[in-house]
């Protein structure tokens, strides 16, 4: 699905892209940066509140959250992050491409 661009006056130029769009977006980028990237499926029997996408590489596993400009956690995603993270786990909400450029940069460790 492509982005949905506003006409009329007051929304002029804006772009306001789906769930869908941004995690399809942000699905390929991530395998084109060398990740090996699974779009988890919501639905029965799976765990509530599962993240959108897992992403792995070099041993670093990270579960990422895909959400619009104002898209909210569910209370479900939310125990879900909580859970995640107590286990020592990575877990990044991003809103778009750049989102996840920046948390790539700061996952990546230094070379030496």
């Amino acid at each position: 699905m492509s982005p949905v661009i506003f006409l009329n006056e007051k929304h002029a130029g804006r772009i306001k892209e789906s769930e869908s769009g941004i995690l399809r977006a942000v699905r390929d980028y991530m395998r084109l940066r060398g990740w090996f990237v699974i779009r988890m499926q919501q639905g029965l029997g799976s765990h509530k509140g599962i993240s959108d996408l897992v992403a792995v590489k070099e041993g670093l596993t990270v579960w990422i959250e895909v959400k619009t400009a104002k898209g909210k956690l569910s209370k479900h995603q939310q125990q879900f992050q909580k859970q995640i993270k107590e286990f020592g786990g990575i877990y990044i909400v991003v809103r778009g491409v750049e989102d996840i450029f920046h948390a790539e940069k700061a996952l990546t460790p230094p070379s030496l």
